[in-house]
C-alpha cells in the first residue's frame, strides 16, 4: 500500500483470529502518521475482555518510537481487560529499539508467530 509518490508503504494493522488468539499484524512503516492512523482500529482489535492478543511485527519494514507508543498502549488495553498480550519480533533493528526503551521487561519477543501460538496454547490449557 502507497500513498501518493511515496516510496514508503503506509502502516496499517491486519487483524484475524487465529487457534483461539487476536492476531494483530503491523505492516508497512510504522512511524508517527501511521500509528495515528492505526490507533482506532488497534483499540478496536483490544476491546474484548479476557483475550489472548499476539502482535506480530514480522510484516513491519519500519518500526519507531510511534510503534513503541502502539505497543504499549494495546498491551495496557488487553492486561486492564483481563487478558494477555504475545509480540512476536524477528528484526535485529526492531529489537534495538526494543532494548533502547527498556520495553525487554514489559515485553517477551518471539521469533514467529507459530511459537507464540503455542505459547499462548500452553497458557490456556495450564
Amino acid at each position: 500500500m502507497q500513498q501518493g509518490n511515496s516510496a514508503w508503504p503506509i502502516g496499517y494493522i491486519h487483524t484475524q483470529q487465529v487457534s483461539g488468539a487476536t492476531v494483530i499484524e503491523f505492516h508497512g512503516e510504522i512511524d508517527i502518521a501511521a500509528a495515528q492512523q492505526i490507533l482506532p482500529d488497534l483499540d478496536a482489535a483490544t476491546a474484548a475482555p479476557g483475550q489472548t492478543v499476539v502482535i506480530d511485527l514480522t510484516p513491519a519494514e519500519f518500526f519507531d518510537a510511534y510503534g513503541l507508543r502502539l505497543l504499549c498502549h494495546a498491551e495496557r488495553r488487553v492486561r486492564e481487560r483481563g487478558g494477555w498480550l504475545l509480540l512476536v519480533c524477528p528484526h535485529p533493528m526492531t529489537l534495538r529499539i526494543l532494548h533502547a526503551g527498556r520495553l525487554i521487561g514489559r515485553f517477551t519477543p518471539l521469533t514467529t508467530l507459530e511459537e507464540a501460538l503455542v505459547v499462548a496454547d500452553t497458557e490456556a490449557a495450564g
